[in-house]
């Protein structure tokens, strides 16, 4: 069986937002579908989107697990965002990132130390 994923994530402040998730992903959005969504294609199949729906946000949690995990924390570091906290589980490691409106993305793989 093949799988994708269209997750969104509700927020306040669309354009405020916008930037945060630029940061986050590192890369501009794939589309647009409308005035207040913004699409990004992480990778075959797999979109993460925000949208502005003050009623709902803050409540999304999610996490990408990528394959070098240092690497990308390093990379989100450079474009001025930092983890809130780290969670370790043996050779798994989740860094965890809040939006403004308190949304959890997780950024998560497999460490090639342990402490």
């Amino acid at each position: 069986m093949a799988v994708g994923i269209f997750a969104g994530i509700p927020v306040r402040d669309y354009q405020s937002a916008l930037d945060w998730y630029r940061r986050l992903w590192g890369a501009e959005p794939a589309f647009y579908p409308n005035e207040i969504e913004a699409v990004w294609q992480l990778a075959e199949d797999r979109y993460v989107y925000i949208i502005e729906a003050p009623e709902r946000a803050g409540g999304a949690v999610g996490m990408v697990w990528v394959d070098d995990l240092e690497a990308e924390v390093a990379r989100i570091a450079e474009r001025g965002l930092k983890p809130v906290d780290v969670e370790k589980h043996g050779s798994v490691w989740k860094y965890v990132f809040h939006d403004a409106d308190g949304n959890e993305t997780g950024i998560g793989g497999e460490v090639s130390h342990r402490e």
